[in-house]
């Protein structure tokens, strides 16, 4: 099916944003601080407003600095009872991203899956490169498990996820807690997940699948995130991993005109060869980054529901 037609006047916007955007010869810095502007606009645009939650930023040591989380509590029927935890990873190509552009989608995950959302703010590359910033993702896991009591959450039902970069790491940080011997994790959701950073997937290469995230956009974000020797790395790319066994199970979820669909495809086709239960879900019609607006497109609600059942599911709840 053709991409769906809602989503057309955006498109139009950010094909017309294109052509102003500042090259790289403008500093990351100025480059990332205009680019955040429009996505705080997108943010609020294209998602419905959040249910109420209680929000509390917190601060987590790694190594050689601090990162921020911010943890999302949902009313609970029984006071007192703790509550699921999920870990999750914002994407914006490894170098982009803030707390606040996935504040609404957090919040109604925590609603929607009964669970504690604790979303990470991993530190940015090309400051940081690989691996800091997964190293950044499996500290606050760990964070997460070890302050488990004070935040509410139930320590043996952990579960995390992300969507685009943050997918990548939080597929990456699930095979780090296994690599470690935990923390344990009961399941893992990958949204638009990119996991074979040698571009090596068809879809990567195919002109007609480059609706919002171009190859060339991927390209560049690749070169601000990850050496070329690097990319092959199990913890670059999760893909290209030997041994899959012994991870969560997982929910995969991808879109028609994307063209990180076929990563997650192959991910969950390596996942089920190697025991672990694995669902690939592809949205028709939509792209990258749609998943989230749902002011815009019932489909995305449904997609947002659909990971809420799937935690519920795993959490027992």
């Amino acid at each position: 099916m053709p991409v769906l037609p809602e989503l057309a006047p955006l498109l139009a916007r950010v094909k017309a944003a294109r052509a102003h955007m500042p090259d790289a010869s403008v500093p990351v810095a100025e480059r990332r601080a205009l680019i955040h502007r429009g996505m705080d606009q997108r943010a609020r645009s294209v998602a419905l407003p959040p249910p109420p939650v209680t929000r509390a930023d917190h601060q987590v040591e790694v190594e050689g600095g601090v990162i921020a989380v911010r943890s999302y509590t949902p009313e609970r029927e029984s006071p007192g009872q703790p509550l699921p935890g999920h870990v999750y990873v914002h994407g914006g190509g490894w170098w982009l991203g803030t707390l606040d552009h996935r504040d609404t989608l957090c919040a109604t995950l925590a609603v929607a899956a009964g669970c504690v959302v604790v979303s990470v703010e991993h530190r940015l590359a090309p400051e940081h490169r690989f691996p800091i910033p997964v190293h950044d993702c499996y500290a606050a896991l760990a964070w997460v498990a070890g302050n488990a009591g004070t935040l509410g959450i139930d320590g043996t039902r952990l579960s995390i996820g992300g969507d685009s970069s943050g997918a990548n790491l939080a597929a990456a940080t699930a095979l780090l807690a296994r690599d470690r011997g935990g923390p344990s994790l009961v399941a893992q959701v990958l949204e638009m997940p990119a996991l074979d950073l040698t571009m090596g997937q068809p879809s990567v290469n195919g002109a007609e699948d480059g609706v919002l995230l171009t190859r060339d956009d991927l390209a560049a974000d690749l070169a601000q995130y990850c050496d070329e020797d690097e990319r092959t790395h199990p913890y670059a790319s999760p893909l290209l991993a030997q041994e899959l066994a012994g991870l969560p199970d997982a929910l995969i979820m991808t879109a028609e005109f994307d063209i990180l669909r076929d990563d997650g495809t192959a991910y969950g086709e390596r996942l089920g060869r190697a025991g672990v239960q694995a669902e690939v879900v592809c949205w028709d019609g939509h792209v990258h980054g749609s998943h989230e607006m749902t002011a815009m497109l019932e489909s995305a609600r449904h997609w947002q529901a659909q990971v809420a059942d799937f935690l519920r599911e795993r959490y027992k709840v």
